[in-house]
């Protein structure tokens, strides 16, 4: 029986070096740090968030945190399995347990497939037992559209709607834990604020376990419970959201709290 009050996720000291072109023929090749001892717990029902401007690594970690990315050194153990040093072939219980929303709802989305397609297509790859259809136009309730929604294309779709459709295709299969990364940051400001409010709603009446990944520490206030800060591979600050926005100690958070947009009176 699993340890309510052991972390659900522990990323423990993870680095990622990647070896670049050498500058002449000879001599080693330079190596640059994508991630430097970074380690991060996550509680089940909890939220988390991981801020950090482009190139701070963030991406980085959380693909090895899914088991789609190698860390260079480092272990990271969901539910107490370990999941770096597992071959892919071997990782379909991971699969089944996390679910994935990606920046750009152009891109994530195959345009050759109908809505209800994309969004059984987890229910099928990852043998889920059930009526297939059915669940889809559960999910789409869940989400906000309408049923009728399965048989049209994503070009038929807001840039909105399409990422409620992404949205559906990540909660199809009832996984415990929910990634974003950068969910938002392709969408204009209403339908932001549309969709981070039902990630908000669908943590609470899932029970899901929310990863959030941005790079507008903005977004953090009333929707996670702790945050990493990063920057240049590494995390600079860490803690409750309300300690760290109230107070923050490292002059990059402070640098990006000075950023976040603000109405004179």
């Amino acid at each position: 029986m699993t340890d309510p009050a052991a972390p659900l996720i522990v990323a423990d000291r993870i680095c990622r070096d990647y070896r670049l072109p050498r500058a002449t023929l000879w001599g080693p090749r330079p190596v640059r740090s994508a991630l430097r001892e970074v380690s991060l717990t996550v509680h089940e029902g909890e939220s988390v968030a991981v801020i950090g401007e482009s190139g701070s690594g963030k991406t980085t970690l959380v693909r090895i945190l899914l088991g789609l990315g190698t860390p260079t050194r480092g272990t990271v153990t969901f539910d107490g399995r370990l999941v770096t040093g597992t071959p892919r072939s071997r990782m379909l219980w991971l699969r089944r347990e996390s679910g994935i929303v990606f920046q750009d709802p152009y891109a994530s989305l195959d345009p050759r497939m109908t809505a209800g397609q994309i969004i059984a297509e987890p229910l099928r790859a990852l043998d889920i037992p059930g009526n297939h259809q059915d669940r889809v136009a559960e999910v789409l309730d869940q989400v906000g559209l309408t049923r009728d929604s399965v048989e049209r294309y994503p070009n038929e779709f807001s840039g909105g709607q399409r990422q409620r459709i992404a949205l559906a295709r990540a909660i199809a299969h009832k996984p415990r834990v929910l990634v974003g990364d950068e969910p938002v940051s392709a969408l204009d400001v209403t339908v932001r604020a549309q969709v981070l409010d039902l990630l908000t709603q669908l943590r609470h009446e899932l029970d899901l376990t929310l990863v959030i990944v941005s790079h507008d520490i903005g977004l953090v206030q009333g929707m996670s419970d702790t945050v990493y800060v990063m920057t240049d591979g590494s995390v600079v600050e860490s803690g409750r959201v309300e300690r760290v926005l109230a107070d923050p100690q490292h002059s990059y958070t402070r640098k990006l709290l000075a950023s976040v947009p603000t109405f004179d009176d």
